[in-house]
């Protein structure tokens, strides 16, 4: 998918044409399933931990916290916040690309959040309904994405979040849509993992669809691809996947 850079940075001739902020930071929020969440403590110093998170339809990222940690009762006191999701590899882990959050969070009862979360991180269904675990929304106040050397960028959530209007059709098919990918289209999936977003090998599943893209979880690994144009209904949809079996099959030829 080609996704504008509108709501983004303007463009800095010094940087690399091809660099897409945009593009770049909701490709992190989307793909990646862990990040670490910066809170403040009662003396107003920031607190660091590792937590797993989840994307609403929109992309807000959610979070499913014990009210044991210390960065819930944080939370609770003030829902001020922070996320960073880093890509990680090989060498040095300064040049891979990593995306910082500025947010405010708050607890929800969304069903929605639950099962997008539960989607992507199925262990996670052992402890959820325990009494002390709740699931919490993070509202994306500033985005700042460090893609490597001279591929920096800050910008508002405009630019980040995806737009949902008109996609309620859609929106309401997901639970569908996923298990019928799930189903019958496992070699579809694979594709779309290994040859459009450059994932390992796996047993890939889908776990949620938005208008901008399908997301994809085998195992602990996970992965991201883009329709080729913003879709609004079941049917828009079935377009977009049947054309990214064809480009996939296409990058293998």
């Amino acid at each position: 998918m080609t996704i504008a850079n509108a709501g983004g940075p303007p463009r800095d001739p010094r940087q690399d044409p091809d660099f897409n902020p945009a593009a770049e930071s909701k490709r992190l929020l989307r793909a990646i399933r862990t990040a670490t969440l910066a809170t403040l403590t009662p003396g107003g110093a920031p607190f660091a931990t590792l937590t797993a998170i989840a994307t609403d339809y929109d992309g807000a990222p959610i979070l499913l916290l014990s009210k044991l940690a210390h960065h819930t009762g944080n939370l609770e006191r003030d829902g001020r916040c922070s996320l960073l999701l880093a890509q990680g590899g090989r060498g040095d882990p300064l040049a891979h690309p990593r995306l910082t959050l500025v947010a405010t969070a708050a607890r929800t009862q969304s069903p929605t959040a639950r099962a997008r979360f539960l989607a992507r991180n199925p262990k996670a269904q052992l402890y959820a309904d325990f009494p002390d675990f709740s699931f919490w929304r993070a509202e994306i106040q500033a985005v700042h994405l460090n893609g490597g050397f001279a591929r920096a960028a800050d910008f508002g959530p405009e630019g980040l979040l995806t737009d949902l209007s008109g996609a309620e059709a859609l929106l309401a098919a997901e639970a569908d849509i996923v298990a019928h990918m799930n189903a019958d289209h496992a070699e579809a999936l694979a594709l779309y993992a290994e040859k459009l977003a450059g994932a390992k090998a796996g047993q890939w599943r889908a776990s949620g669809v938005d208008p901008e893209g399908l997301d994809l979880v085998s195992g602990d690994a996970t992965a991201r691809v883009f329709f080729p144009q913003r879709v609004k209904t079941p049917e828009d949809a079935r377009a977009a996947l049947v054309a990214m079996v064809a480009q996939a099959r296409g990058a293998t030829s």
